[in-house]
């Protein structure tokens, strides 16, 4: 049995795809939605310093990437 990725772990892929051009996103976006789920949280919280585009425009445009996938962002100091 392979067990499921915590959320850090989820949102750490998430980090890392990002800095990768957003390789593999949407898998990794589809883990992240299930970890929640499986933890019973509704929403990820994200640094905007880790992300490339931490501006306002930047963090707008990825919470609604990811809501038309089924995961709400916040971030952190927001």
């Amino acid at each position: 049995m392979v067990s499921q990725p915590t959320v850090a772990d989820a949102i750490e892929r998430v980090y890392a795809s990002l800095q990768a051009d957003n390789a593999d996103i949407d898998l990794h976006i589809a883990t992240l939605k299930a970890a929640l789920a499986q933890e019973g949280t509704k929403e990820a919280v994200f640094d905007p310093a880790r992300i490339p585009h931490g501006n306002r425009s930047g963090r707008k445009l990825m919470q609604a990437y990811f809501r038309q996938r089924g995961v709400t962002v916040k971030f952190s100091g927001a």
